[in-house]
Order: structure tokens, then sequence, then C-alpha cells
């Protein structure tokens, strides 16, 4: 048996496949709306949630965020089919992931949700009963969930996959040729100047070379959203998504180090004066300057509000004192997105202020010499050439001048203004992370023989490949569709949240299956599966644990619900 064997004389799509999937998602919203109804009846008051009935109930809460990830996630699945459709662009590929898609997703709204290895989420912890989860059952919903994800399916995807090696996605991503043109660009430096080295950095534990931040700078990574009147790019959102996927595949530090300058940007250009405007952002596009944020402090995780750095006006600075700590590539950065507390009198977030707090560039033997500035590494297992750091801060001085937006008090206002792209490009990280699992372990199954074929032959083995690109494009669609929201200037916190959610699981489990497909061989240090098992990890903690993340996306879904 050869790898020829998954070319099926017979296409194992179901017909009018469409149609079924446009019958089936409403069923899935539907179902969403009615747990979203149960379970305010046991925690909100009229328009008003109760965080502390919330925390209460927390596994039911968290379950309904799946439930309604999933149900906007098959949402956006079918709009991108659709599109594909009108455009004559709905191939034999991308009908089956929307076929495997759907079903294996509507089979776990019914059957069970896995929020983690452990945890599944099933309908009954919502408080759903069996009537309303047999409404949810419609014909077409079984149709899908029972026939949809075949081995037949997946076996016939994986050989359109291998016919197709070399692509930059499985599956039209129905982006624009502008995209992909920017996915071009960017999947050829990463392969050219990344994929070869990155394995290489993650053993040694090494810092990313300067030279590939200075060409990352001439390609225009980090001034890609900042408006063109400061220097910048002015492309919106979905491109940060495309440019984040193909740096995170060639290696997640790489794609990362667009985050502290998107992050950095953002909150200038929500928050920041004109001067501030103008002073910052020209010289963070171009890379003259390099970003980081200091926000999480030891002990406060993601309770900002009782953060107690603490920074006390004196003439023309203000003097800052305390410690933080998880900070990503403190010791190369030029400035600071600092939150601190300018308000002693305040526990909560009122009294919190952002400084734009310029720094000297570290080096390898004094990595702070910043007078009233300290910091030690934090070895971690992976996530690595930028290096984490705890700082210590005592007698620190900053310009008064360079409060962010002039007034004290907004620092927890403008971080939150934030989220949402950060969220975003987390999820489009999540996407590269996944990506990069999947291409290792596609090579590594056909390249090695087990039993005198190709591992690829074996129906565990290609089972998980298939899941993995079409998980991959249903993480897409989905974080897409919140970049478009963002770019539109609608709210999408929520859409941002269920992509980081989901992005973030979905890029685990294909570092965890690529190495299973390894065998033995996946332990091992010297494959870079073993790195890209590390990287995915960190995935479902920063940018909000996906427990955080979770309980966000279910208060926001109560209240969407009393609207």
């Amino acid at each position: 048996m050869t790898e020829a064997a998954h070319a099926l004389p017979d296409s194992p799509l179901l017909p009018d496949l469409l149609s079924l999937c446009a019958q089936a998602a409403p069923a899935a919203g539907a179902l969403r709306d009615a747990a979203r109804e149960v379970l305010r009846g046991r925690v909100a008051s009229g328009a008003r949630v109760s965080g502390k009935a919330l925390e209460a109930d927390q596994f039911a809460a968290h379950a309904l965020a799946w439930l309604s990830t999933y149900a906007e996630a098959l949402t956006q699945m079918l709009a991108w089919a659709r599109a594909l459709e009108a455009e004559g662009r709905l191939g034999e590929m991308e009908r089956l992931i929307l076929q495997i898609g759907f079903g294996e997703y509507l089979a776990q709204m019914q059957g069970g949700i896995p929020m983690s290895q452990g945890e599944i989420a099933r309908p009954q912890d919502i408080g759903l009963d069996g009537t309303q989860v047999d409404r949810f059952a419609t014909p077409a919903v079984l149709a899908l969930a029972r026939t949809g994800n075949t081995d037949a399916a997946r076996s016939r995807l994986v050989a359109l996959m291998i016919e197709q090696e070399g692509a930059a996605t499985f599956g039209a991503t129905g982006l624009d040729e502008e995209f992909e043109m920017v996915r071009d660009q960017f999947r050829r430096f990463a392969n050219d100047r990344v994929v070869p080295f990155a394995h290489e950095w993650h053993l040694k534990d090494e810092l990313i070379p300067m030279s590939i931040l200075e060409e990352m700078g001439e390609l225009g990574v980090f001034g890609l959203t900042i408006p063109e009147e400061y220097g910048g790019f002015g492309m919106g959102k979905t491109a940060m998504c495309v440019v984040s996927e193909e740096l995170s595949r060639g290696y997640i530090g790489v794609g990362s180090l667009g985050t502290r300058s998107e992050i950095a940007a953002e909150l200038i250009l929500c928050g920041g004066t004109e001067e501030q405007k103008r002073a910052w952002l020209p010289k963070i596009a171009s890379a003259e300057i390099l970003p980081t944020a200091v926000f999480t402090e030891p002990n406060t995780g993601s309770d900002l509000g009782s953060l107690r750095t603490r920074a006390v006006r004196e003439g023309e600075d203000y003097v800052v004192t305390g410690n933080k700590t998880w900070i990503t590539h403190a010791a190369r950065a030029d400035v600071m997105t600092l939150l601190v507390r300018t308000d002693p009198a305040t526990d909560n977030y009122s009294g919190l202020s952002m400084m734009l707090a310029p720094k000297p560039r570290g080096t390898e033997g004094e990595p702070f010499p910043a007078e009233g500035m300290s910091g030690g590494e934090i070895e971690v297992l992976g996530y690595r050439g930028m290096k984490e750091y705890e700082l210590g801060f005592d007698g620190f001085r900053v310009p008064a001048a360079n409060l962010l937006g002039g007034v004290e008090g907004q620092g927890f206002k403008q971080l939150m203004q934030t989220f949402e792209s950060a969220r975003i490009q987390t999820a489009a990280r999540a996407i590269g992370v996944a990506q990069s699992a999947m291409e290792i372990a596609m090579r590594y199954a056909r390249e090695r023989k087990q039993f005198g074929r190709s591992l690829i032959n074996f129906p565990r083995v290609y089972s998980k490949l298939a899941m993995m690109a079409v998980e991959i494009m249903i993480a897409r669609q989905l974080t897409y569709f919140s970049a478009r929201e963002k770019d539109e200037d609608r709210r999408c916190d929520l859409e941002a949240g269920m992509a980081k959610l989901l992005g973030a699981r979905i890029a685990w489990a294909c570092a965890d299956n690529g190495l299973q497909i390894h065998g033995g061989n996946g332990f091992a240090l010297e494959y870079p599966i073993s790195r890209v098992l590390c990287d995915a990890r960190i995935l479902n903690i920063f940018e909000g644990a996906a427990e955080i993340q979770a309980q966000v996306i279910a208060r926001r879904v109560l209240e969407q619900g009393a609207n």
C-alpha cells in the first residue's frame, strides 16, 4: 500500500453539502441561545450578570463560552465556503475541509467539547435538557455529525494535501490577491531567513539576531498597521494576521517580535497625545526603537486591578518603584509601555496610568544599564528568542511628558483598547504554530517507513493530519472575521477572544499530534517538533489564559442575551 491509496475512486463528499451546512449553522446558533438563557436564569438578574454567581458556576460558564465559540466558528466557515463558491473557487479540498469541520464540531456540540485534555463541556453541564438537545439534532445536523467526518473523507483530504505539498496553505483562505501576495513575501522570508536557524536559536536559548529584526523593519513588519501619516503602511488587521501567521510558522519568537510594536502603537494611537504620536510612532514603525510591554506583576497575573508598582510625581519626572515579571524582550527594548499606579489612595483600576518609559538598550554583559532598574532572566521551556525577565524598579525616573495621554488614571482604559488587536494577533500566531506543526509532521509521515510503508498511509496518522488542516482553517476563518470586524471599527472583543481561545487549543493539539506522529524521535531535542510543542504551550496562557478568556467570553455572551 502506498500514498496512492488515498486517491479514492469515488469522492466521499456529501451531496448538497452547502445546503446541509446552511441548515446546520442556525441550529448551532439556536443551541447556543438556549444554553445562554438557561445559564442566565442562574447567574443574571435582568440585564445584570452577577460576577460572583458566574464564578460559582464557572464550569457551566466556560462550557457556554466553548459552545458559543463553536457556533461562531461554523458560521464563519459557512461564510467562507459561500464566498469561495461565488468566486468559483470552492474545490474538492475546500469542500472536504468544510464537511469534516462541520461534521466534527456538530458532533462535539452534541456529545462534548474538549476545553482541555481532561475537561469536556457537555450540554448537560450548562443545564440543557434532553428536549433542547434533541431540538438541535435536526436532519441536517444529524447527517453532518454522522457522516461528515469519515475515514474516507479524511483519507481523501490527505491525498489532496500530498498532491499540493508546497502550497502556502491547504485550501483557499478566502483572501484576495493582495493579501496572498503579502503571504508569499513573508513565507519566502520565513523559509529563507528563519526556518533554517530557528531550532538552533531555541536549543541555544539565543536572542534572535539583530540582523533579522533589521530585515523585518525593512519589510515593514513593525509599522504594518501604523497609519501612513506616522510612518507606517496603514494596512489593516487582516494583513497583520497574514504576516503574523507566516512569521510564526517560521518561529513563534520571530512572529512575536511584531506583537510588542503592535501593542505599543495601538496604545499610542488610541490614548496618546498628538505630540506623542508624532514622536514615537515613526520610530516604532522603522524599528529605530524596540518597545516592550511591562504590565504583569508577581502574584497579580490577570488581576491588574491589584497592581502595586507606583509612580510618584517629582518635578518634571515620575519616580517608579516596584516589581514586574514575565516581561518579554525587556533587555533589548528601548522603550517600555509601563503600567503603574499613580494614585496611591486607590486599590483598583482607577488609579492606574500608562507611561512611555525610555531606557537604554541592554547588552549581553549588561542587560539593564538604566539607573534605578534591574532585571533577571526567567528560564523557559519554549517561546525563546526574546527572553523573559523579572524587573525591579527603585527610583527609576520617567519624564512626566511621557504619561500616555497626559492625564493620570487612564492606564487601564488605554490597555483595554489594545486587547482586541493583541488577541487577534495571538490567534494568528497560533495558526502559524499549528501550520508549522502540520508541515513538519506531514513531511516526517511521508519520509518515515514502518512495516514496509510510509507512516502517512496508516489511518491514525493521516486522520491526525487531516484534522490539523481542518482545524487550522476553522481557526483562520474565525481570526480573519475578528480582524475584519476590527478594521470596520466594530467592537470585537468577543470575536477576538473566541479566535484566541480556539486557536490556542488547536495549536497545542497540532503540536501534540505532530510529536505523536514522530513517536520516540519527537521526544528528542534534535527534532524541530519538540520545539514547536514547547512553543505551542504558551499560547493557552498569555494574552489571557484560556480560563480567563472563557470567563470573559461567557460574560459577553450572557450580556448579549440581555439586549
